[in-house]
C-alpha cells in the first residue's frame, strides 16, 4: 500500500521547519567546518555536532571576479560585503575569519570536511585526508578538471589555516555506489570500465541523500522502507531513484554533464552530435566541451539566460524561446520521472530541491502536468504559496506524496564527517 504523508503532519513541520536542530544524545560538542568550493564560489558553515547546532554560514560569490561578495549569517546576524576575491584561498580565508570573529566562544574546528565532487571508484564513503588521499583525489582530477583541482585547493588551504584540525573528504559520487552494475555501466566493450573507470558515477550525492532522508521521515517509513525519486533543480539538476534509502539510478554520468537540460549544460545528448561537431563543422574537441558544458542548456535554448527566474519573466511577456527552453527542461524531467517510476516499481514520493526545484513553483507545475495518470497530483494553491519552505504539495487525493525540501548539504556533509572521525581517539571535543 502506498504511504502517504498526512497534510496534518507536513503542516507541523512547516510550523517548526528547524528540524535539524534535534538533539542527538551522546554527540560530542565536536566543531566541524564544512568547505563547499565550487568553480566561482565558496560556501561554508560551522555547526557544532551536539544537536547539529549551525552557528555561521556563509558564501564567497563572482570568486575572481571584481564584483565579488562576501555574505556571512550568525544568529540574528547578517554581514555582506565586497570582497577582493582573487582566488578560493582568499575567499576561504576571509570566509572563515567572518564567521569565526562573530561566533561566541567558537575556538577553531575540531574537524573541517571538505565536499569533494569526483570520488570515481576509489572513493566509496567519506574519508580522513592523507598525502594518499590528495593524490587520489588529484588522479581524478580529469574525470571533473573544473571542480577537484578546486576542492584540491580549499583542502589545502584549510589545512594551513586549521593545521590541528581533521580534515574529511566527503565525495558527491560516494552516495550512488549502491548503484547495480546493470545500471552504472556504458554499453562500450568492458575494456573501457575495466581499464578506465568509464561508467556511471553520479552527482549531488549530499543533496540527494538528505532529501531521503527528510522524506522517509516525513513518510513515516520508520521501517526505513521508501521509494523516493529525488529532484535536484538549480543551474546543475539530477534525478535520483532511492529506495531504501539507496540509490538504484541517477541521471547524471561518468561527468556531471549528463541527464536533464541544465542551466549552461546540455544534457543527454546523441553522441554522434559530438563527432559531427567535430569532423563536420570543423569544431575542435575542447571547443565543444566549453559548447555543451556552459553555452547550452536554458541558455542556449532561450539565447538570454540561463537562470529559471529570469526565463519565467520573460515567457510571461511573451519571450517564445524562453517559453521553449522550459518547456523542453519539463518535458526532459517528466521522461526521468516517468522512467524512475519503473525503476522503483511506483513511487511513495517525489521531493523538489535545489534553487529552482524548491522556489519555482511554475516550474513544479509544468514537470507534472500530465502526469496525474500515473498517481501524481499537484495542490495548485498549496504549490503556488510554497515560497521555498519544506512543503506537501500534493493533492489530498494524490497517491504519491509531492514534496518541497530545500536541501541542506552541508549539514548532510557534516553528518558524514562526523561518522568519520566518531570514536577517533585524537578526536576535538
Amino acid at each position: 500500500m502506498t504511504r502517504r504523508a498526512r497534510p496534518a503532519d507536513a503542516n507541523r513541520q512547516r510550523r517548526n521547519p528547524d528540524h535539524s536542530k534535534r538533539v542527538r544524545r551522546g554527540w560530542p560538542a565536536v566543531r566541524i567546518l564544512v568547505v563547499n568550493c565550487g568553480s566561482s564560489s565558496l560556501k561554508s558553515s560551522l555547526y557544532k555536532m551536539a544537536g547539529e547546532e549551525l552557528l555561521a554560514s556563509g558564501a564567497v560569490e563572482r570568486i575572481g571576479r571584481p564584483e565579488s561578495t562576501l555574505h556571512c549569517e550568525v544568529a540574528d546576524q547578517s554581514l555582506s560585503r565586497p570582497l577582493d576575491a582573487a582566488t578560493h584561498a582568499g575567499a576561504l580565508e576571509a570566509l572563515a575569519a567572518a564567521m569565526f570573529e562573530q561566533v561566541v566562544d567558537a575556538g577553531e574546528p575540531d574537524v573541517v570536511a571538505h565536499r569533494v565532487v569526483h570520488g570515481g571508484e576509489h572513493f566509496r564513503e567519506a574519508v580522513r585526508i592523507d598525502d594518499a588521499a590528495l593524490r587520489a583525489i588529484e588522479d581524478l582530477a580529469p574525470l571533473a578538471p573544473m571542480h577537484n583541482p578546486i576542492c584540491l585547493l580549499g583542502i589545502r588551504t584549510a589545512a594551513n589555516l586549521y593545521p590541528a584540525a581533521q580534515q574529511v573528504a566527503v565525495f558527491d559520487t560516494a552516495f550512488h555506489h549502491s548503484l547495480p552494475e546493470y545500471a552504472f555501466l556504458y554499453a562500450l566493450p568492458y575494456s573501457y570500465y575495466e581499464r578506465d573507470g568509464i561508467r556511471r558515477y553520479g552527482f549531488h550525492g549530499a543533496s540527494h541523500h538528505y532529501v531521503a532522508q527528510r522524506v522517509a521521515e516525513l513518510l513515516g517509513s520508520a521501517d526505513g522502507h521508501s521509494r523516493i525519486i529525488s529532484c535536484h533543480l538549480g543551474a546543475g539538476c539530477s534525478m535520483a531513484a532511492i529506495r531504501d534509502g539507496r540509490s538504484l539510478d541517477t541521471s547524471m554520468g561518468m561527468t556531471p554533464l549528463e541527464g536533464l537540460v541544465m542551466g549552461t549544460r546540455s544534457g543527454d545528448l546523441d553522441p554522434g552530435v559530438f563527432a559531427h561537431l567535430v569532423e563536420h563543422l570543423g569544431i575542435a574537441a575542447s571547443d565543444v566541451a566549453v559548447l555543451l558544458n556552459h553555452e547550452s542548456g536554458l541558455l542556449g535554448i532561450s539565447g538570454m539566460s540561463s537562470d529559471v527566474r529570469e526565463l519565467e519573466r520573460a515567457a510571461a511577456t511573451g519571450h517564445a524561446r524562453a517559453e521553449l527552453a522550459l518547456e523542453v527542461f519539463a518535458y526532459r524531467a517528466r521522461k526521468y520521472i516517468g522512467a524512475y517510476l519503473a525503476v522503483l516499481g511506483g513511487a511513495d514520493a517525489v521531493a523538489f530541491t535545489g534553487g529552482a526545484g524548491a522556489n519555482s513553483a511554475g516550474l513544479r507545475r509544468r514537470i507534472l502536468t500530465g502526469l496525474e495518470g500515473l498517481g501524481m497530483s499537484l495542490d495548485p494553491v498549496a504549490n503556488q504559496a510554497c515560497d521555498g519552505s519544506e512543503a506537501l504539495v500534493s493533492s489530498g487525493d494524490s497517491a504519491v506524496s509531492l514534496f518541497v525540501i530545500p536541501s541542506n548539504e552541508e549539514l548532510s556533509i557534516a553528518r558524514e564527517a562526523f561518522g568519520v572521525v566518531a570514536g577517533s581517539p585524537d578526536r576535538g571535543q
